[in-house]
């Protein structure tokens, strides 16, 4: 099983460049990080873990900058978002930006991707809340476009673009690696299996239950099940949890750092050395 981790990097916590080198040289197989543009101080939209929302998502990083500096002083670490908030994005410019990253990184990145839970956030940017989900699945199609092989038009209920040279493409032809993070759902696994090659479950609980609902709707979709990747994310990890998930047919985890400085951080990767 390969594990990989997660952390809330901000201004405050281990550099990208010091995290990246250091999950390298231990053999941690990737980083995924996630992002907020903004917190919006007057917010009605509770934190869904409950309780306060914790100062660092406030804070974080941008992460194809942090992911890039990741990309730039490693040659196997593989780079992801979790999650990526495309609702909140351009998308002509998102595609760009991912295409750069995956080329850069010579198609080592994963789109991790989301709907977002914070309404003010999102509506800062622009975003009816009741139909983020069809502008996501909208702009992934017109990122899709910009990625074809061929000069590809898109015309969508939300956007559209013509066709046009857009250079350089994901590595791996078509798109990058995509999974989409949510709780499950019919609407949820609806999305998987039409523009994704997977779930992040975050944190990864009832994944007995949910994983047989999942895998219907990927093969009523057309799709072989072989190739169906689920990838539980936010982990804090014990021996039980991983044994079953690999009893599962699980091949990769995102064990989650806290969002600390370098000390605070390393001893946590010490920590986990134990599931490598």
């Amino acid at each position: 099983m390969r594990i990989a981790v997660t952390i809330f990097l901000t201004d405050q916590t281990i550099t990208p460049v010091r995290l990246a080198r250091e999950l390298e040289e231990r053999g941690f197989s990737g980083l995924y990080l996630p992002e907020h543009t903004h917190i919006p101080v007057e917010r009605v939209t509770p934190y869904p873990a409950g309780g306060e929302l914790p100062p660092e998502y406030g804070r974080t990083l941008d992460p194809f900058v942090a992911l890039g500096q990741a990309s730039a002083v490693t040659e196997n670490l593989h780079l992801g978002t979790g999650i990526t908030l495309v609702a909140q994005r351009d998308p002509i410019d998102l595609a760009k930006q991912i295409a750069t990253l995956d080329h850069l990184s010579g198609g080592r990145f994963t789109l991790g991707l989301g709907y977002g839970w914070n309404k003010e956030e999102a509506a800062d940017h622009g975003v009816e809340w009741t139909t983020r989900r069809e502008l996501v699945r909208d702009r992934m199609a017109l990122m899709r476009a910009l990625w074809a092989g061929q000069p590809t038009s898109y015309e969508g209920e939300f956007a559209s673009v013509k066709a046009s040279y857009a250079f350089p493409k994901p590595v791996r032809g078509g798109a990058p690696r995509t999974l989409v993070g949510g709780a499950a759902g019919p609407k949820l696994f609806a999305a998987v299996a039409e523009y994704a090659d997977g779930w992040l479950p975050i944190g990864g609980r009832g994944l007995t239950e949910s994983l047989p609902v999942l895998r219907r709707a990927w093969e009523d979709a057309g799709r072989d099940v072989r190739d169906l990747q689920i990838v539980p994310y936010a982990v804090l990890p014990a021996p039980g949890k991983l044994a079953h998930y690999a009893e599962l047919g699980i091949e990769e985890v995102v064990l989650q750092l806290p969002p600390a400085d370098e000390a605070g951080v390393l001893k946590v990767l010490d920590e986990y050395a134990s599931y490598l």
